[in-house]
């Protein structure tokens, strides 16, 4: 028997605004997230990619349709209920931007404790747990003490990860992860989350480049216009697309001569999208 989903979506709808102004940011999404899976979410600028994230955190109510964590049902969920789901550690979120999204009065020792400080651990063992916690994504436990502008862009990167994961989460959401690291930064980051899957973790991997999440998904969800319009196993949908959006973000999608797929393709690719 298979495991329950780690999150369930069915008939998902977000709308924005009222009356004229109202608009669809999310149209009927179904999308199941099983234990260990990792599932890359594609889509460009403005596809829905990030209210789906919002509203899995429980920063956005959906209009209709029904999310599930871990079995849960957590549609109708106020502030309050959010709040103490979020303390639990069940879900965290991992930001494109680790800079932005580290204190820069804090250590990166004092960031990994403060999930654990919320859920009441005292302070000392707080700490001591990110201390033991950080070799596990490959960060010195000496740079604990430092700021984070006394570091590189892949160790950033890879305390934000401790930080998402130091709750022992049963789902992560990572917002385009690699995006801002070199070549060898993001193998080194791509493999811990490889590793993560072997442990149990559900991957949400939120990205607009197709090749970026094609060698480290199980499954590829291709949103366009707020709505899915492919899921599937990730070789499937790299090999054989279906929708012709997909099609037109493998054809856009750089090539080992440096361009970015054939031109004529993608000018009749988005003619079939638009006809």
């Amino acid at each position: 028997m298979s495991a329950a989903p780690v999150l369930r979506l069915r008939g998902l709808d977000v709308h924005y605004g009222r009356g004229r102004g109202r608009r669809a940011a999310l149209r009927g999404v179904d999308l199941d997230l099983a234990p260990g899976e990792t599932v890359g979410l594609i889509g460009e600028t403005g596809s829905g990619k990030s209210t789906l994230a919002r509203t899995v955190l429980g920063l956005v109510r959906p209009t209709s349709g029904t999310l599930s964590l871990a079995g849960e049902d957590v549609t109708a969920y106020g502030p309050r209920q959010w709040r103490a789901l979020r303390r639990r550690g069940l879900v965290s979120y991992v930001f494109q931007d680790p800079l932005r999204s580290l204190d820069p009065d804090l250590t990166l020792g004092h960031s990994l404790a403060e999930p654990l400080l919320l859920q009441g651990l005292p302070g000392k063992e707080a700490a001591a747990r990110a201390r033991e916690f950080a070799p596990r994504v490959h960060l010195d436990a000496d740079l604990l003490d430092r700021l984070p502008g006394e570091v590189s862009g892949g160790q950033r990167q890879r305390a934000v990860l401790a930080r998402a994961l130091v709750t022992e989460p049963r789902l992560v959401l990572l917002d385009e992860p690699v995006s801002a690291l070199d070549a060898a930064h993001r193998v080194k980051i791509l493999d811990i989350l490889k590793d993560l899957r072997a442990q149990g973790v559900a991957l949400l991997f939120i990205s607009h480049d197709l090749g970026s999440v094609a060698g480290t998904a199980d499954r590829i969800a291709v949103l366009h216009h707020g709505s899915l319009v492919e899921d599937g196993p990730a070789r499937e949908v790299v090999t054989r697309p279906q929708h012709p959006y997909t099609k037109l973000l493998l054809a856009s999608a750089p090539t080992l001569r440096g361009a970015g797929g054939d031109r004529a393709t993608r000018a009749r690719l988005r003619a079939a999208l638009t006809a």
